[in-house]
């Protein structure tokens, strides 16, 4: 009999993918150039000719099993190594190779996190709004996941809430700064009152409490602002990574899992995740693409054009009327809708071939996320458009 549990699933599909996949057909309709599309987090910028010469040099000229075959279950060692010495330049921490576990992606270095310090019904607290996919990611843990209310004047923690939430089953806290969707970064004094919060639990209930931070945006940051290491201000940190953002790179799908050195069984963790490996049968990531990323770990693409759509469209909303946080970071910007129902106002907006992802999944119901990752001139053709969309729906004049 198929899996019920799965089955379920397809009533339940990603509200990002199907608008996506609205918008391409939409697109073949009249024209992609004429659909705004603002569903899809996918990368706009081509990744550094560094990473492709690299590429075409491995396969040009080393052994085809070097590339071709399998990769150790914890990662290529080289790479590994190289991956620690490049974080203990940037933030100061001393990691080894063996503090690094390679992953197929973020997705995959969370798969593998969660497994690793929870048993089933222990519980992850997540803070709205989030990623939706981490519903499904944690619930196939056995794990449960508790969510945070936002506090929507800065999306920083809503640390009242979370005090109340907090209880002797907690054994993992998910944080994602820069924020999908949100674009938010968490400040230095956000990550301290957490990290001295979750010290004081550890004590209170006697078990460790670990912190899971996922960290594809990490590089995309605005006007200067760096993105504090969560790593740096807790000692039980698992750091999850993705070159998808930053190299523009979703599609080679690789990522890794960095185990801060002081954490509770720092030494032996990665091993751990490698034994988890044989159980979800996610493991052993594309070798090409491990010796790829080693070779431009402290390159990124060009990612200014993030910085530059993100000025245009705050601008543009906040003379429209809409309430609106200002990113420091990522390629996403989050605004409220002008109804209560952001499903019905991204309904409305699809009328005008605005295509813009009603919030409710991500935790923060009457919102909505636009991912501007696309080409500049089109975020500025799409202005004129959404002026539209608002005078006609909503009255509002601007």
């Amino acid at each position: 009999m198929i899996n019920q549990s799965y089955k379920n699933m397809l009533s339940q599909k990603s509200v990002i993918r199907e608008l996506s996949e609205y918008a391409t057909a939409r697109g073949k309709e009249i024209g992609y150039e004429n659909v705004f599309d603002y569903s899809l987090g996918n990368p706009s910028v081509p990744c550094p000719m560094d990473y492709t010469k690299k590429v075409i040099d491995m396969y040009n000229s080393k052994d085809p099993m070097t590339i071709h075959g399998y990769s150790p279950s914890l990662g290529i060692e080289d790479v590994r190594e190289k991956v620690a010495n490049s974080l203990n330049k940037r933030f100061g921490i001393a990691y080894k190779a063996k503090h690094i576990f390679m992953a197929i992606g973020a997705a995959g270095a969370l798969a593998h996190a969660f497994r690793a310090v929870t048993e089933p019904g222990d519980e992850i607290i997540v803070f709205a709004p989030f990623f939706p996919e981490y519903r499904e990611y944690i619930k196939r843990t056995g794990a449960v996941m508790k969510v945070i209310p936002p506090s929507t004047e800065d999306f920083q923690i809503n640390f009242d809430a979370f005090l109340e939430e907090i209880n002797h089953k907690t054994m993992a806290v998910l944080i994602n700064s820069p924020n999908n969707p949100s674009g938010v970064v968490y400040s230095p004094e956000t990550l301290e009152k957490l990290s001295a919060i979750l010290r004081d639990k550890e004590k209170e209930f006697g078990h460790d409490i670990f912190l899971i931070s996922d960290e594809p945006y990490r590089e995309i940051t605005f006007g200067g602002l760096e993105c504090p290491y969560p790593s740096k201000f807790y000692d039980n940190t698992l750091s999850c990574y993705s070159f998808s953002k930053s190299l523009s790179l979703p599609g080679e799908r690789i990522g890794y899992v960095a185990i801060n050195p002081n954490c509770t069984d720092s030494d032996i963790l990665a091993v751990i995740m490698g034994q988890i490996s044989r159980g979800i049968g996610h493991n052993c990531p594309a070798s090409t693409s491990q010796l790829a990323v080693a070779s431009v770990l402290d390159e990124t693409a060009d990612l200014s054009v993030y910085e530059t759509n993100m000025k245009i469209l705050y601008q543009a909303l906040v003379g429209m009327g809409f309430t609106v946080v200002k990113p420091g970071g990522t390629f996403y910007i989050f605004p409220k809708a002008l109804e209560e129902d952001a499903v019905a106002f991204c309904k409305k907006a699809m009328k005008y071939d605005l295509i813009l992802v009603p919030a409710d999944n991500f935790g923060c119901p009457g919102y909505f996320r636009m991912a501007y990752c696309i080409d500049t001139e089109k975020v500025e053709r799409s202005i004129p458009v959404f002026r539209e969309f608002v005078r006609k729906e909503y009255g509002v004049n601007c």
